[in-house]
């Protein structure tokens, strides 16, 4: 049974599925109106106020499914018709003001912002209030607490603010497209930019004898995903679908990890470039600290690249967990090797689309890299790979100091304190995703079981060392 996180997970998936379904059929431009009707026939709501503002809705949901906002160069995009539930946050007074007589809240407050009533309980001038805080500091009861939008509490870096009409508004000079917010919004108002009608225009060209082939390129966090079936049905899957072939992600791992830690015992300290929001949240944050970004490409642009410049025929569709893969594909850097990418969710929607159900299908096997490679999907595996890496090499007079970081802030803390030159480390892993890959944004599911998943993947790999998987290939 398909399983999703949560009801607006779902929600998406269906306006993904059908949109696909139609794509699949040649029949999307003719009924596109229709969608919103068919996902939501009758005329009775389900989520909303009204049926006509749920299908308004859908029919940006529809968008969104079908690429976005072209003059948009961010991938994350709000749906102003959907944010409207959401109260505008900032500091309140709870119930659990006592009416004090010491009114310390109204002494520290600068702009004159609190009052009180005729029972002395305080209240929040919101035209005056400049939410800084101090009022919340000198509460002796903490009565006032500062209430933020879902998507603020998720967005690490401080992207989302409220517009004029009361929604969410992305600074895009800010967002680093890690997709935090558009998981936790619990409105669906957040949706990251799909590219599945770009899948399946490659793939049916492809179909038509086109001289190229259209290889599925796989993350490793693919381990901890579709745990209805198994994984090599999953890869059966892809065939059937109509991909060439199917190669892990993890292969590009391997070879980043081979190249990374010689490139660390040369210059004395790196961070890792493999996770496109950490680099972007390191340009946008910490300028001075880009020298130190590792010069490779990620896994994902490593393979990509092996395999166009050894298959010029070749088309690269890569699924993994990650929004911002979106965004990196858009980099010069990386464009020429990556054609289109894709999340779980969206290769689930892409199965059900076809109708094709997996646990029926044989198993294929997916073993083109190693313990090592795939082991990058969670937190701490990019450092583990780097010491063996440094070990294969027999780099012994470099003692490697990993700071593995466990999402945005705790990067953020790492990279202050090696801006400040107080970091005990040498080499920062920068993972922006709590967990590392496994807590993507484009998960079907997100939990604490994912990390063993991804062990005991790496533990059934055939080649038991880097230099082993990727010795045909350098």
């Amino acid at each position: 049974m398909r399983k999703f996180d949560t009801k607006v997970q779902h929600l998406k998936y269906k306006v993904l599925r059908e949109v696909a379904r139609q794509a699949w059929r040649d029949t999307l431009l003719d009924n596109v109106l229709d969608i919103p009707k068919t996902i939501i026939p009758g005329n009775t709501p389900t989520m909303r106020c009204c049926v006509y503002k749920e299908r308004a809705i859908l029919a940006d949901r529809v968008k969104l499914a079908m690429g976005g906002d072209k003059d948009n160069h961010n991938v994350i995009e709000v749906i102003e018709t959907a944010c409207d539930e959401c109260p505008m946050g900032g500091y309140e007074v709870t119930n659990a003001c006592r009416g004090c007589l010491a009114h310390r809240c109204e002494d520290v407050c600068k702009r004159g912002a609190i009052t009180f009533d005729s029972n002395h309980v305080a209240h929040i001038d919101k035209a005056k209030c400049v939410d800084c805080g101090a009022c919340a500091k000198v509460c002796p009861f903490t009565a006032i607490v500062n209430r933020k939008r879902p998507c603020q509490n998720a967005c690490k870096v401080k992207a989302i603010s409220m517009n004029e009409n009361k929604a969410a508004k992305i600074d895009n000079d800010k967002c680093i497209a890690c997709g935090a917010c558009v998981y936790q919004c619990p409105f669906g108002a957040i949706m990251d930019e799909s590219y599945i009608l770009d899948v399946i225009d490659v793939i049916k060209k492809s179909n038509r004898n086109e001289k190229f082939k259209v290889y599925a390129l796989v993350a490793p966090s693919v381990s901890s995903q579709f745990t209805y079936a198994k994984l090599g049905q999953v890869i059966s899957g892809l065939k059937e679908l109509g991909f060439f072939t199917v190669i892990e992600a993890a292969l590009g791992a391997d070879m980043v990890a081979h190249a990374e830690s010689k490139e660390l015992a040369e210059k004395g300290f790196l961070t890792s470039s493999c996770c496109p929001a950490f680099v972007d949240f390191v340009h946008k944050n910490f300028p001075e600290l880009v020298p130190f970004v590792s010069h490779n490409l990620s896994p994902m642009a490593t393979i990509a690249k092996y395999i166009k410049e050894t298959d010029e025929t070749s088309k690269i569709v890569f699924i993994g967990p990650c929004t911002a893969k979106k965004a990196e594909i858009q980099k010069e850097s990386v464009k020429p090797y990556v054609d289109v990418v894709m999340t779980f969710e969206e290769l689930q929607a892409l199965f059900d689309s076809k109708d094709i159900d997996i646990t029926t299908l044989p198993e294929d096997v997916l073993d083109n890299a190693s313990y090592f490679g795939r082991i990058f999907a969670r937190s701490g595996g990019l450092s583990d790979a780097v010491a063996q890496g440094l070990k294969e090499h027999g780099i012994s007079d470099f003692e490697l100091k990993a700071v593995p970081c466990d999402g945005i802030e705790a990067c953020k803390i790492a990279l202050l304190k090696k801006s400040k030159g107080v970091l005990d480390g040498n080499f920062i892993e920068g993972m922006a995703c709590i967990g590392g890959c496994i807590g993507g944004a484009g998960c079907l599911t997100h939990g604490a079981k994912d990390k063993s998943e991804v062990d005991k993947y790496g533990m059934e790999a055939y080649e038991k060392t880097i230099s082993d998987a990727i010795s045909m290939y350098i």
